[in-house]
Parts: structure tokens; C-alpha cells; sequence
């Protein structure tokens, strides 16, 4: 499966802005309303990008409908989910407690399966557990085209650091066999992961990670990053390519493309006109 180079991201939807508070409070205002949110996914398909890289916010829910309900509109756009979306599980635990939120979002028999199995469930059945989170999370996306499933950074970087490489392997083949799509995982630390991963029989894998010209949030450093992206067989997506601003966009691009072996670049705007602009740099350079 071929990616898209250009991958239109959500954080400026849902007021994630690493270097401004400011900017955050702008950006909640702006898309308060999920109409909003849709005006700039059209703006994006207008200049030719039909890839939206997502995490499973409640508010994707309200456009995922949208777009079943305007099929030959959305005919060739594709959905990439990024799951967990942390911050909901943790609203969950503080508005219902840990006990309510699980019986929110966990289906089935969990808790007599515990009461049964006790601590050895938890321990034995962790890959089931997981199975029943992502089949949870992937519920919205039902109907829409969604070549590739991602891990958010937050678990990725966890399972890497307990080194539970074998949780990769049953994630990697139960988004193969379940929802015919390919993989992809988020990282801190690339170097790492790809080790990892090709430790426990993944080869080639897609990794969305850091590429920046300073090294922005590129666990390890840069040098081992341009190391990896010259000597090692994997699928990189480039994110943080500005570098939380730090980076103007034609400079930040353009040291993109010393690394061929990069397939796509995902980004965030809020106007046409940056959009169109970003656009036309990365196919310039990559």
C-alpha cells in the first residue's frame, strides 16, 4: 500500500499547540463547532490532499458521520486513526472513577472474567484487553477507508520502555486480519522502536516520528535519526517538522528532503492558504 506524501493532521482542531498557550485558546475557539472542523478538511481536498491523520477525539465521531452521510463527496478520502486518545480515558476516570470508566468503554463480560481469573486475567488476557480497546476506538471509522491503524506515542513509548515487544507483534497482526489495514506506530524514539520491532519479526513497518532539522523531540538525537533514515528498511512519516514553530516552513521542508527513504509528511493548519503553501513545498522537496 502506497501512502500519501502529504497527510493533513488534527491538532489545531482540538487546541494542541506545543509552543502556545495562547494559540491553543485561538484554535479551541475557531473550531468549537465541528462544522468547522469539516470547512477545513474541504479546504484540504480542494488542494488536492486526501489523507487525515486523527486521534479518536469524540469530536471525530460527529465528522465520521458527516462524511457517511456524503459518500461520493468523501469517495476518495482516507482516514488514518491514532488510538488511545489518552485524554479521554483520563476525563472518563475523573467524571465515572476507574471502575465506571472501563464499564464504559470495555464490552462484554470483563469484570466477572476477573472475578474469575483475578489478577492472573489481567496479566494472561493483556493482548485481549487490547483487542477489545481498539475494537471500541475503531467504531466511528466504520464505513470509511482506513488503510493504516496507529498507535499513539503515549502506549508505543510505555510498551517500548517495559520492553513488552511481543505486545507489537499481536497488535501488528490483529489490525492485518481484523480490519485489513496496515499497522503504523507513533514514537519518541524511533531508533529504538525499530529495533524493537524488528526484534519480534516486524519488518519494514510504518513509524510516524519526529524528523526536524534541530532535533525537536527526536529521542537520541538527530544523528542517529539521519543514521536510521539512510541505513534501515522502514516506512518514516516526518511529524514535527517545524518543530513546534522554531522552524520556518521552506527551511524546515527542505532538510526533509535529504532523506529519500521518507513517504509522507503529516502537518496541521487552519488556513487555505497555509495548507496550499505547505502542500506545494513537500511535493517540491520530497
Amino acid at each position: 500500500m502506497e501512502m500519501d506524501k502529504v497527510i493533513f493532521g488534527d491538532n489545531q482542531f482540538f487546541a494542541v499547540n506545543h509552543l502556545s498557550d495562547e494559540k491553543s485558546r485561538a484554535q479551541a475557539i475557531q473550531f468549537k463547532d465541528d462544522s468547522a472542523i469539516i470547512r477545513v478538511l474541504d479546504q484540504a481536498r480542494e488542494v488536492g490532499i486526501n489523507t487525515f491523520m486523527c486521534t479518536t477525539h469524540d469530536r471525530i465521531a460527529s465528522v465520521c458521520d458527516y462524511m457517511r452521510a456524503n459518500p461520493e463527496k468523501y469517495r476518495d478520502f482516507k482516514i488514518y486513526p491514532c488510538m488511545p486518545y489518552a485524554h479521554k480515558y483520563a476525563n472518563a476516570v475523573t467524571d465515572l472513577g476507574i471502575v465506571g470508566a472501563i464499564k464504559q468503554y470495555v464490552p462484554g463480560n470483563f469484570f466477572s472474567a476477573i472475578t474469575k481469573g483475578g489478577a492472573a486475567f489481567l496479566t494472561k488476557d493483556f493482548i485481549g484487553l487490547m483487542e477489545l480497546f481498539i475494537d471500541a476506538e475503531m467504531k466511528m471509522f466504520k464505513g470509511i477507508k482506513i488503510p493504516v491503524i496507529f498507535i499513539q506515542n503515549v502506549l508505543v513509548d510505555m510498551i517500548l520502555g517495559l520492553k513488552m515487544y511481543e505486545v507489537f507483534k499481536e497488535y501488528d497482526s490483529y489490525i492485518r486480519k481484523k480490519y485489513n489495514s496496515e499497522p503504523g506506530y507513533i514514537t519518541m524514539n524511533m531508533p529504538a522502536l525499530l529495533d524493537a520491532l524488528n526484534s519480534v519479526g516486524i519488518e519494514n513497518p510504518i513509524i510516524c516520528c519526529s524528523i526536524n532539522k534541530i532535533g525537536f523531540r527526536m529521542s537520541g538525537g538527530k544523528e542517529i535519526y539521519e543514521k536510521y533514515l539512510a541505513e534501515k528498511a522502514f516506512r518514516p512519516i516526518a511529524m514535527q517538522v517545524l518543530a513546534a514553530g522554531a522552524l520556518r516552513p521552506k527551511e524546515a521542508i527542505e532538510y526533509l528532503g535529504n532523506f529519500p527513504k521518507i513517504e509522507s509528511v503529516l502537518f496541521g493548519a487552519s488556513s487555505k492558504s497555509h495548507i496550499q503553501e505547505t502542500k506545494e513545498l513537500i511535493e517540491h522537496y520530497l
